[in-house]
């Protein structure tokens, strides 16, 4: 609401994006990247991978942390020189124009609104799996209901109080697994980890493109640009502390948990890394990595709150969604009703259970979303835009962009025609919402809340 005694002025979209506070530093943009991306996957991606490479698993990891380097450069790049809230949704419309940038943005927020709706589940099942009952029927409901409200409320009093509710949920869902590499270091059987010969190529190749989603993730975390701090130096460092991070973390998590369990790795395809440390620790050991799954997916669950809402922020902010969700509190500086709305989205699709349908667009639509910001990337740097100060730069010049449209258009080669067509029908129904919705000339203009 606007201050006492001031009249409630008119608010374009820069002056939306000025009224945003830019606390987000390094370390708290890093850590939304490795709390987004380190979700409940790695507690269970160790016995995936090892059915189709055995031993060999870890160059899989390895494999897939190069290919999405490339399109992590093409972030970087583009995060450093578009600074407007949004993430994707902001580089690729600055590019390619409103409509191009409503479709990324409409990928990006099916993306998030499936997969924090998907954990929560998974998080429910979690709690269940420790405390027998807590996470079926109506207690789901209310645990769903209790812990997005308290989401809520948290984001809802400022994003360094968001921020720091991620810090806290990162270093403790990370500690469990850094656990278990530094003690399971000591335990492994050197036999387990003999090399095996250089696995099929592909059979490389498809447990690497499993693997991608497994480091996906950056694509929400991203978001919050509009309150991220000297964005040109805090983009590229953050991306590049939490990637390095990531993939050490995920590759140690492999060996470990291959040279404990051996060949039957692959069996144990609920909890993994749990089976992993009953046999090396006992119950205890097995016990800590069932509480690091439930601290992980709510992790999880709390970054994506910090960075979804804002994709609903832009796109009201261009006149696309309710004016409302638009708004900015004067006084904690975050778009409080575009929390409270994608979190009640959230609680309705995890509550209800039909959200499977969304989850064969999420492949494609994260490849089509990572096509559509490499190539912008490329165009950002052809026009030399600088939104944020001195851009980072890619080393290499335009070779990474085109580096990493070539890989995408390869794993996209590997759809269905079904999916195929599922993402056409999903887009054209966001064409049809868009032609309906655009303003009809300018930014729009909205009254501070």
């Amino acid at each position: 609401m606007p201050s006492t005694g001031s009249p409630s002025p008119l608010m374009n979209a820069g002056d939306l994006e000025r009224s945003l506070e830019r606390s987000l530093g390094v370390r708290s943009l890093a850590a939304s990247i490795l709390n987004v991306t380190v979700g409940g996957g790695i507690f269970i991606y160790p016995a995936i991978i090892a059915a189709g490479l055995g031993a060999a698993a870890w160059m899989a990891y390895v494999v897939c942390a190069v290919a999405f380097g490339l399109i992590v450069l093409c972030f970087a790049e583009a995060g450093s020189r578009v600074t407007l809230t949004g993430g994707p949704y902001a580089y690729v419309g600055t590019v390619f124009g409103p409509y191009v940038g409503y479709i990324s943005g409409v990928l990006l927020w099916l993306l998030g609104v499936q997969a924090h709706a998907a954990i929560a589940n998974g998080f429910a099942k979690s709690v269940n799996a420790l405390i027998p009952g807590a996470g079926l029927g109506m207690a789901r409901v209310v645990m769903i209901l209790v812990v997005f409200a308290f989401f809520a409320f948290v984001n809802s009093r400022g994003v360094r109080q968001g921020a720091r509710l991620i810090e806290v949920a990162t270093v403790a869902k990370l500690l469990p697994l850094a656990l278990f590499v530094i003690f399971g270091l000591m335990v492994i059987a050197p036999a387990n980890l003999a090399w095996p010969g250089m696995p099929k190529v592909a059979d490389l190749g498809r447990m690497s493109i499993l693997l991608v989603f497994a480091f996906s993730g950056i694509e929400s975390a991203l978001a919050p640009s509009g309150e991220v701090k000297d964005p040109s130096r805090t983009v590229p460092r953050a991306i590049g502390v939490a990637m390095v991070a990531i993939t050490l973390l995920y590759v140690m998590v492999q060996l470990v948990a291959q040279g404990i369990l051996g060949s039957e790795l692959p069996s144990h395809t609920d909890a993994p890394l749990a089976a992993a440390a009953t046999r090396a620790f006992g119950t205890g050991g097995g016990l800590l990595l069932l509480i690091g799954a439930s601290i992980s997916m709510f992790g999880y669950l709390s970054g994506m709150m910090l960075a979804m809402p804002r994709t609903l922020f832009a796109f009201a902010r261009d006149g696309y969604l309710p004016r409302v969700l638009a708004k900015v509190n004067p006084i904690t500086k975050v778009p409080v009703a575009a929390i409270i709305a994608h979190a009640v989205a959230v609680c309705v699709l995890a509550i209800s259970g039909r959200f499977e349908s969304l989850a064969i667009l999420s492949n494609i639509s994260a490849l089509l979303l990572y096509l559509l910001c490499s190539a912008a990337a490329f165009e950002l740097r052809r026009r030399n835009v600088q939104e944020g100060g001195i851009p980072f730069r890619i080393p290499g010049g335009p070779i990474v962009p085109v580096l990493s449209i070539i890989v995408i258009l390869f794993l996209l080669s590997n759809a269905t025609r079904t999916e195929m067509l599922t993402v056409a029908g999903a887009l054209a129904a966001a064409t049809l919402l868009y032609l309906l919705r655009r303003p009809s000339s300018g930014a729009a203009t909205v009254t501070e809340a």
